[in-house]
């Protein structure tokens, strides 16, 4: 067990919006485990931040459910599974926008990019280059342990709606016009659960304060809104989107690689530093690869896909070509969407 101090100053105005004391300046002696990252590393957080809840609050945020008859609840789509090689062999790649469609993407991408920056307190020097906007650096002035649980956990809650708009209505679609849907639906609802279960795995180290689970909320509600309209009038657009918002969250995981491997992150290079089980359990993870670099890997190489997948389907013809991910081939293998950061062009799968 750590005994940890924070300090809590009254002119900082990211604790004013926390609901803790307005002394001027106050101890709090918490007795926590260092798991508990997103509150013991509140001290040294920058003055924008969303919210951090205090370690005794830290709860099992989505507890296993049982029953009378019921133990426990396998996930619907077990996964598939990275090796090491393949988790290192991933690395931030971009593809050039092609067309007008593309452009307006990664521009909507882009400004996306830059709030998140801003309210999770990223400063310009610690902002990508604007030239190479998908290689990711160490900064001199590194993400906290708790800037990083409010970027990913922001990041997961907002990733999984993609995957769910799109599914949804190519399934309603398939009813409405009697037709197949060519095995899209299943590829694009396992992406979005895949989403959902990153951010499980980060709400097991790290509960959000009310402000960021605020934040969610609208952005959950105008994302969802604003992708159903936009798949309606062009489920290419929305696929290369949602391929260019993939590279980001990339560049994100490879980053937060780069600073844990530089030795800026001591929290979870502790040895008592636990990862959930409910990732061990995910990822089948096997005993000495279960460290937070080893979780980071794996949820890194499941963006890697997702940002394949999404380009690829980006280049099909979206109401007759069939799913090559989940299609048996008369003469190659099935192709491996992380290996493929562009995607695959139509040529090379149809």
């Amino acid at each position: 067990m750590i005994t940890t101090t924070i300090q809590h100053h009254a002119s900082s105005p990211a604790l004013r919006a926390l609901p803790l004391r307005r002394a001027a300046t106050s101890t709090v002696f918490l007795t926590t485990t260092p798991r508990l990252a997103c509150a013991t590393a509140l001290h040294s957080s920058p003055a924008r931040l969303f919210s951090t809840t205090p370690a005794p609050q830290i709860r099992d945020f989505f507890p296993q459910k049982e029953t009378n008859h019921i133990r426990k609840t396998p996930p619907v789509w077990p996964h598939h599974g990275h090796t090491m090689e393949e988790m290192l062999a991933v690395t931030p790649a971009h593809r050039p926008p092609r067309g007008l469609g593309d452009w307006a993407a990664w521009k909507i991408v882009r400004i996306a990019r830059w709030n998140m920056d801003f309210f999770t307190g990223m400063s310009r020097k610690q902002a990508s280059d604007p030239k190479n906007p998908t290689t990711a650096v160490v900064a001199d002035e590194p993400f906290t342990e708790s800037q990083w649980f409010i970027r990913f956990i922001f990041l997961e809650s907002i990733a999984g709606v993609p995957g769910m708009v799109a599914g949804m209505l190519r399934h309603l679609h398939s009813l409405r016009r009697l037709k197949r849907d060519n095995g899209w639906i299943e590829t694009l609802l396992e992406e979005s659960f895949n989403e959902r279960m990153h951010l499980l795995i980060f709400m097991k180290m790290c509960e959000p304060g009310w402000f960021m689970k605020t934040m969610i909320l609208g952005a959950q509600g105008v994302f969802f809104n604003s992708l159903f309209i936009a798949y309606l009038l062009s489920p290419k657009i929305v696929h290369r989107f949602v391929g260019y918002l993939e590279e980001e969250a990339v560049h994100t995981y490879t980053r937060a690689i780069a600073e844990i491997e530089a030795g800026q992150h001591p929290k979870w290079t502790d040895p008592k530093f636990q990862i959930p089980d409910i990732a061990i359990q995910y990822y089948n993870m096997p005993e000495g690869n279960r460290t937070m670099k080893d979780l980071i890997l794996y949820i890194r190489a499941d963006e890697a896909t997702h940002r394949g997948v999404n380009h690829t389907l980006g280049n099909l013809d979206n109401k007759e070509d069939p799913n090559p991910f989940v299609s048996d081939f008369k003469d190659m293998e099935r192709p491996k969407a992380a290996l493929k950061p562009q995607g695959y062009e139509r040529s090379e799968v149809i």
